[in-house]
């Protein structure tokens, strides 16, 4: 081409290609295997794929999936392990982003470590089948065979034939639980280790407000158990929520999977001590509550100099339990609450506050199903509270003493 773009000027100067400066002619064709018209003008380009079907070979238009005879997926190539990413050419930069992410996941040295493991097959069917199986590839792949393969191939072979001899010289593997917050729903605000866990686990024991899109991430061979709990409605017991953790927790690796973060309103305290008297062992991993969720989502920090310097975290779920509040302190002005559960004692909290004080204009903003694609913010105050929570259906965190980032900033120049 005549009109080459600078980067193909670039690579022809790195010798990566040949650049001819002339406009194509039919010659140039004989004993090609693939023609791509790629001029950017739809034009000439339909003339190029003329030319190349004349001459009997095979063009790709880029950017017209119609005019083309085939497609050229990204590749990220791990060889024997190879990734083809293709989106029909509709979108050629999701494809490259796509490619990106794969390369950054895979290393480099995964086609040795593969081919190092293709030879071994043989002697690893003397184990049988099922998770002692998948924990020694796993952990070859993803931990022992990375760390021997600095050191050469037959370090990464001789990591091989030492998990084999532990693996068929010790017990079964013991069953654990791992306590996992779950987030506010987006499953892009999980962990990489709550990922990870949640991919490897045999049975994973969640609540109902774990969403489906987190639970998707589960390995497709787990077992998933709904132990939901619903307001005033056929809830599990926790008892029987104990019972199934200890059955399971004795010999499965088991994920309990909870909504936010696992300690805050989770019981977690009381299941730790059912594992803890069965002697099972288990482990926690955090997760983002919705409290910071819906503080992001609205563009506030949850303290702030001038305003508070402490944060309220209580449940509305029990409002027996809103005895032990200090009313007096959360209806102070600058006061912050993140109340959890709170629609149907809205009621009853509105009460409380003015009763000791609490300006019935304080702001409180009502987040419903933060990060969530669903996701609704109202901005409501303490007055009003009860009736803007009327139509509210998913699980919802009151703000109270924040308004939305606009709000907030008025609220506290006046304040100040």
């Amino acid at each position: 081409s005549t009109a080459a773009d600078e980067v193909i000027r670039t690579w022809a100067a790195e010798s990566r290609l040949t650049l001819i400066e002339r406009d194509l002619t039919g010659a140039d064709l004989e004993g090609a295997l693939l023609l791509y018209a790629a001029e950017d003008d739809p034009a000439r380009d339909l003339e190029t794929a003329q030319m190349g079907r004349k001459a009997g070979v095979r063009t790709l238009v880029v950017d017209n999936l119609e005019a083309s005879d085939f497609i050229t997926p990204a590749i990220v190539d791990r060889a024997p392990v190879t990734v083809a990413i293709g989106t029909e050419g509709a979108a050629p930069v999701l494809a490259r982003k796509i490619k990106s992410d794969i390369e950054a996941m895979l290393p480099a040295t995964l086609g040795i470590l593969t081919r190092i493991g293709q030879a071994f097959r043989d002697k690893a069917a003397r184990l049988p089948g099922g998770r002692p199986r998948r924990d020694f590839w796993s952990s070859f792949y993803f931990d022992r065979g990375p760390k021997a393969l600095p050191q050469g191939p037959g370090a990464a072979r001789q990591a091989l034939d030492d998990l084999l001899d532990e693996a068929t010289g010790k017990a079964a593997r013991p069953g654990h639980v791992h306590f996992i917050g779950a987030g506010p729903g987006d499953p892009d605000l999980l962990t990489l280790r709550a990922r990870k866990l949640l991919h490897e686990a045999d049975v994973v024991i969640h609540d109902r407000l774990v969403s489906d899109q987190v639970l998707e991430l589960a390995r497709r061979e787990a077992e998933l158990i709904n132990v939901g709990k619903v307001p005033f409605g056929p809830s599990w017991k926790q008892a029987d929520i104990n019972a199934l953790l200890e059955q399971h927790g004795r010999a499965a690796q088991v994920v309990r999977l909870k909504s936010g973060d696992a300690g805050i309103f989770g019981r977690l305290d009381e299941e730790i001590e059912v594992l803890e008297a069965a002697g099972i062992g288990y482990s926690v991993t955090p997760g983002i509550t919705s409290a910071s969720a819906a503080a992001a989502e609205i563009g506030v920090s949850l303290t702030r100099r001038g305003r508070n310097s402490g944060l309220r975290i209580i449940t509305g779920h029990e409002t027996e339990g809103y005895a032990d509040h200090d009313w007096r302190e959360l209806a102070r002005p600058g006061t912050v609450a993140a109340i959890y559960m709170g629609k149907a004692a809205s009621g009853y909290l509105r009460g409380r506050l003015l009763m000791h004080g609490a300006n019935p204009q304080t702001p409180v903003t009502i987040v419903e199903n933060a990060s969530r694609p669903d996701q609704t913010i109202r901005q409501s105050s303490l007055l009003s509270l009860r009736e803007d929570l009327a139509d509210i259906s998913g699980p919802a965190v009151l703000m109270l003493g924040i308004a939305p980032r606009t709000l907030a900033a008025q609220t506290l120049q006046e304040a100040l």
